[in-house]
């Protein structure tokens, strides 16, 4: 069951690296209360509104990709029977780039990268598990003067 779990996990961000807005709308509950919060953004809440931001970041994004550390995966307990909820926590590296300006003296991609903890709760509905929640705060890194950067 948490091989499942972790395989849901794991195809959120295959989605938004690959672009793929079917998968991305398929793994979220349609629900009103559904929720997400990217790093440093305001809480979006209901389906149509957290896919909507997905598909946006997809969209102007040139290259993503993640590499997930700490994956921890608890089931809690049902009332009865086989457990319905997780709860997936990890932190995330991001590693993002968009091409350089043509007319400057490269073209070359400029990356950037950033780490965020997340938090998912996952369902398990008829089709398998679909998030419910997505929260991701950013992690502040520590510059050599000790300032946060």
């Amino acid at each position: 069951m948490t091989a499942d779990v972790l395989a849901a996990h794991r195809a959120l961000y295959d989605a938004v690296e690959t672009g793929d807005a079917d998968l991305m709308t398929a793994l979220w509950v349609d629900d009103p209360d559904t929720s997400c919060v990217h790093p440093g953004a305001p809480m979006l809440r209901g389906t149509a509104d957290v896919v909507r931001s997905w598909i946006v970041l997809m969209a102007h994004v040139g290259y993503i990709q993640f590499f997930l550390t700490d994956v921890e995966v608890t089931l809690l307990p049902a009332a009865e029977g086989t457990p319905t909820t997780a709860v997936v926590t990890c932190t995330e590296s991001v590693l993002s780039g968009q091409p350089g300006d043509s007319e400057g003296l490269s073209a070359a991609t400029s990356f950037g990268a950033g780490t965020a903890i997340s938090t998912s709760i996952l369902v398990r509905d008829g089709s398998g598990w679909k998030f419910w929640l997505r929260h991701a705060s950013p992690v502040a890194t520590m510059s050599d003067e000790g300032e946060d950067a």
